[in-house]
């Protein structure tokens, strides 16, 4: 990134996405580095004021949200009975945990926004641009970005705040992908702006 960006903490939000045990543990690389960075990213946004927003995922016992046509929830989350509200695997990363008062939003699939309340949350905030960290790249940070793009959101994404098992498939959204959408940061970058 070679232009300064400037942020207005007032109609700003930081999301982070999916930094729960299990997601860290099976989707990171470099998780420690990774969650110091992120924990620093959230700091800043914190002491500047920003509003900053946690989207995990996490299912009912049984996982009745989930179908069988749902191939990637089926078979790696519901078949493993993972990530059931509650359970070890689906709690927050300590390391990035939010504070009190810090807003959670649950989600059933892989867009922080498809079936939340998180739209209605950022709009009655007067919040225009998102901040984007997330684990997985090709997962929820995809999927976040192409939703918030469609809904008129102004996009960040904080690159070295991201990160997915399959490193190729990081290193092309955040290279070629993201950037007809969003702004791509690394956290220096943004936690100057901030």
């Amino acid at each position: 990134m070679s232009e300064k960006i400037s942020i207005d903490p007032a109609s700003s939000a930081l999301l982070v996405m999916d930094f729960q045990i299990m997601t860290v543990n099976g989707y990171a690389v470099d998780a420690e580095s990774l969650l110091a960075r992120t924990a620093g990213l959230i700091e800043a946004s914190r002491k500047a004021g920003m509003m900053v927003v946690y989207v995990v995922v996490g299912f009912r016992t049984g996982h009745p949200e989930i179908s069988p046509n749902n191939l990637t929830f089926f078979a790696v989350v519901k078949k493993a009975n993972l990530l059931v509200l509650g359970e070890a695997d689906a709690a927050i990363h300590p390391a990035v945990a939010p504070e009190f008062g810090e807003i959670v939003v649950t989600k059933r699939r892989v867009s922080a926004f498809t079936g939340t309340d998180l739209d209605m949350i950022l709009r009655a905030n007067g919040i225009e641009t998102l901040i984007l960290a997330g684990i997985a790249t090709s997962g929820v940070v995809l999927s976040t970005v192409r939703h918030a793009a469609d809904a008129d959101y102004r996009i960040i994404v904080v690159e070295d705040c991201c990160s997915d098992k399959d490193e190729e498939a990081h290193r092309v959204l955040v290279e070629r992908v993201f950037p007809a959408q969003a702004i791509v940061v690394v956290t220096d970058e943004i936690v100057g702006a901030i």
